[in-house]
């Protein structure tokens, strides 16, 4: 069977993997793509904005811009922008959204004609992204993808009794929701001058910030993220409407890093309340909660247990023999 991935976001390749510059989409797209090419029976190609055509782990990177059309599929899966499809022929099409499609999106960016001549079945990724659907961008078939985080985070080891400093971290994007956190944290650091925040640049902090013990983590490989994830107490992040799967409260999950979140958008699916962190049904709550775990070491490890008997229940293995029965069925 031949499955052609197609995406259009930014230039990487499977090497890039490691590199702690990708973004959820683009490791997902390598990860998956990794683990099906390990089936014998499927041959699997990838079409983006990768410089150079190469095979790597089985998988045949290809430059989307130099493609021959001619080319067909027995299954083609677009990341998503609909119109990727138009150059391309196969059998089946699936949209994998990564997130909230509406009318009014489709619309604006151009994709409605292509996706009523196309017909793609919609691919998403968990239980409040179906909700929020649009009924017209799934009218062609839905199906739920589960995700998993990397296998790196996955075979960690983890010391269960360890207490980290009191390190608070965000890993995830400043849109989502940052400005929100950093108002939470004003709070926060008054009964906790020792605690510190570590959140991903780019971002400015003022003065007042940086008296408040926020700090910009430094970049680096994807070993530098789960150290970092490693040092830290707790992970802070109140989530957002467009948030439809979080890949970086998952991260910090197999990691057994406790959540602190107000369950926006998909967090409420990352967190299992008073057993893996807190869903705060409001600030206060959530200033409340971070404070409580920040001070209370016999909860600290309770909660930390808890995700440490929670790990690898879910790896990449799982979501390609997932997404292989979707395709079938």
């Amino acid at each position: 069977m031949k499955i052609f991935f197609l995406e259009k976001s930014i230039p990487f390749c499977s090497n890039d993997l490691n590199s702690g510059l990708l973004g959820g989409t683009e490791k997902t797209l390598i990860n998956i793509t990794n683990e099906l090419a390990k089936n014998k029976n499927l041959e699997i190609k990838v079409f983006n904005l990768c410089y150079n055509k190469e095979v790597i782990n089985n998988v045949e990177w290809n430059n989307i811009n130099n493609f021959n059309n001619s080319v067909f599929a027995d299954v083609i899966i677009a990341f998503s922008d609909i119109n990727l499809f138009n150059n391309f022929k196969s059998k089946k099409k699936f949209l994998w959204s990564h997130s909230i499609q509406n009318l009014e999106k489709f619309i604006r960016k151009k994709q409605l004609l292509s996706y009523l001549k196309h017909k793609p079945v919609l691919i998403l990724e968990g239980e409040f992204h179906f909700k929020n659907r649009s009924f017209v961008t799934s009218f062609f078939g839905k199906k739920i993808l589960k995700l998993a985080p990397d296998y790196e985070f996955i075979s960690e080891s983890i010391d269960v009794d360890f207490i980290p400093p009191k390190n608070c971290i965000f890993t995830t994007k400043s849109d989502r929701n940052l400005n929100l956190l950093l108002n939470a944290w004003e709070r926060i650091f008054l009964s906790n001058k020792n605690a510190k925040l570590y959140i991903n640049p780019p971002f400015n902090l003022n003065q007042n910030q940086s008296n408040q013990n926020i700090f910009l983590r430094e970049k680096g490989s994807k070993q530098k993220l789960i150290s970092d994830l490693k040092n830290s107490r707790l992970m802070l992040v109140p989530g957002h409407k467009g948030e439809v799967y979080c890949l970086a409260a998952e991260e910090a999950r197999e990691l057994c890093i406790p959540i602190v979140t107000l369950g926006y958008g998909s967090l409420y699916e990352r967190v299992i309340h008073n057993k893996t962190g807190f869903i705060a049904k409001n600030i206060d709550e959530f200033i409340y909660y971070s404070h409580k775990l920040l001070n209370d070491d016999n909860l600290y490890l309770q909660i930390r247990k808890n995700l440490y008997n929670l790990r690898n229940s879910r790896n990449f293995s799982h979501v390609a023999k997932d997404l292989l029965k979707l395709i079938i069925n």
